[in-house]
């Protein structure tokens, strides 16, 4: 059977192997022909420019094309930058952006619907790259255990 997958890197960057099929097939499903494409950020501004009116670069945009084909276009220079403003690496950041753009195709809007699929997902793909859970009682309960800035 033929994977509807496929993914295409513009950019000079080395991209790490997240598990996009994976993720890809439990949100959107097997028959879902999905293609990701990394850009360069002078790209992800001229697409943003032209589909949402919006002159700037951006960190993922997606795009339904057909009833079970769609495409999202992420920009590693801007995921990066932004992954600091969410206390988030950058191999976190992309694979959120990843689920959040897949949601998206599949009809999802900004919701705390969303938003709850969104930490489903990521705590499913990626919880390995998150703070671990501690029971505090002193505290009332779950508390994140830190890590110590450098």
């Amino acid at each position: 059977m033929e994977e509807n997958f496929s993914i295409i890197n513009k950019t000079k960057s080395k991209l790490p192997p997240l598990p996009f099929l994976k993720i890809k097939n439990d949100i959107l499903g097997k028959k879902y022909s999905l293609s990701i494409a990394y850009v360069a950020e002078n790209k992800s501004k001229e697409i943003n420019k032209k589909y949402r009116k919006k002159d700037r670069a951006t960190n993922i945009l997606s795009f339904s094309l057909r009833e079970n084909e769609g495409e999202l276009i992420l920009c590693p220079t801007v995921v990066k930058r932004e992954a600091k403003d969410f206390s988030k690496t950058f191999d976190q950041f992309l694979g959120f952006l990843v689920i959040h753009g897949m949601l998206h195709l599949k009809g999802m809007t900004h919701s705390s619907t969303m938003e709850k699929a969104e930490r489903k997902y990521d705590e499913k793909y990626f919880s390995g790259n998150r703070p671990r859970l501690l029971n505090d009682e002193s505290r009332g309960g779950r508390i994140f255990k830190r890590r110590k800035k450098s």
